[in-house]
Parts: structure tokens; sequence; C-alpha cells
């Protein structure tokens, strides 16, 4: 399995994940994005250095995304998000993805701190983030609007002296 940089030919397949309600309600995203703007955001953001998007694959089947968001140089920190294409569920790629988007994080962009955000009741999600070292700051109350009410959820860290490598 690799990690790769997202490409403008990806896009089909992201269009697919941000089309599945499941999926962006634990990104408290709003599901249901058209590919045309899917291609203007891609456009827009391409050679943005606040971010980097990755395609998780193996075998040249796409599996899912991984992505670090709001890159700050300064403060050497980003936000980390995963999805993974529900068909490949339990066969370890998230854990896999996850742990190779942080090496990239602390080795390559010499960040010092990996933070994200993660409802309370997804569980296997948090089991996932505690297994790479992450550690619960704290609790945001009704932080994120989803699935028709307010949900609360945890902030997660990794300190870069904490990594797992």
């Amino acid at each position: 399995m690799i990690i790769r940089a997202l490409e403008a030919t990806d896009l089909k397949f992201v269009h697919h994940l941000n089309n599945e309600y499941s999926i962006m309600s634990y990104w408290f995203e709003e599901p249901y994005q058209s590919l045309s703007e899917l291609q203007s955001l891609y456009q827009k953001h391409i050679l943005d250095e606040s971010e980097r998007r990755f395609i998780i694959e193996e075998d040249s089947k796409r599996i899912g995304v991984v992505e670090l968001v709001e890159i700050n140089f300064i403060h050497r920190t980003c936000e980390i998000q995963i999805i993974v294409d529900p068909q490949y569920n339990g066969k370890g790629y998230a854990k896999s993805a996850f742990k190779m988007a942080i090496d990239y994080a602390f080795l390559v962009l010499n960040l010092n701190k990996i933070y994200l955000f993660v409802d309370t009741t997804n569980d296997k999600a948090v089991h996932i983030y505690s297994s790479q070292n992450f550690e619960i700051e704290g609790t945001l109350k009704e932080h994120f609007y989803t699935r028709g009410q307010y949900s609360d959820c945890y902030v997660m860290g990794l300190l870069k002296r904490n990594w797992l490598h």
C-alpha cells in the first residue's frame, strides 16, 4: 500500500467518497458536493502550501484519501483527516495510511504537532488515533452539526516527541 499525491484524475473517486453521507458525517462536512465544484476547488488549491492531499492506493486501486490541512509553518502544526472507502474498511488501510501521512508531516514537512477532530462516539477512529499515540486534549461541546443534531468532538493531538516512528 502507498500514499501518493492527489491528481486531477483522482477527482471522480474523491467525488464518490464526498457523496457518501455516512463518510462525510464523520468528517463534519456537508455531503453531496458536485464534481464541477470539486474540480474548481482542486484548481484553486493546487499550489496551496497549507495542504497536502494524498490518495491511498494498493495495486492501482484507490482505497481512500488522507489529508494534511491547515498546515502552519510558523507554529509547525497541521490537521490530519482520513477517509477510507467503506468497501475497504477493516483491512488495516486506515491505520497504515494514517501512519504514512504522520511520517510525512514530521519527516518531510518538519512539523511539531498534528491534530484532529473526532466525534466522541466514533470509538473505532479514536482507537486508531490512540494507537498512533494521539492524545485527547479536550472535548468541544456541540461543536459540529451532523445527522440532524449537534455533536461533541474530541480534539486529539500528537507531538513529534511522542511520535511512533
